[in-house]
């Protein structure tokens, strides 16, 4: 069975969502060792753990904003969310090469 998880550790994030009825199991850390082949993971995740739950076979929907410097570092509210742009953006990553020095 395929699930839904929003990783977000901020209430005005979560409050976001409910707003829009997406309807997901709320998570505050992401172990990508769960997620599973048809699975869908929303959040703003680093690139590397993007492109691992993409590699798993699962679908990332980005929450993306257009944060200013004085939106950054901050808790952001529903609201604010709503004034900066939040939407959900599908993306494909992948890990192409990984460079040990």
């Amino acid at each position: 069975m395929t699930k839904t998880l929003f990783v977000s550790g901020h209430e005005g994030a979560r409050e976001w969502a409910a707003r829009r009825g997406i309807d997901a199991q709320m998570v505050r850390h992401l172990h990508t060792s769960e997620v599973e082949p048809g699975d869908t993971v929303i959040g703003s995740l680093p690139a590397h753990l993007a492109a691992e739950v993409c590699a798993r076979g699962a679908r990332y929907c980005h929450l993306a904003m257009e944060l200013g410097p004085e939106d950054r570092r901050r808790e952001l509210s529903a609201d604010d969310m709503e004034r900066l742009g939040a939407r959900l953006v599908d993306i494909r990553a992948e890990i192409v090469r990984e460079t040990k020095r």
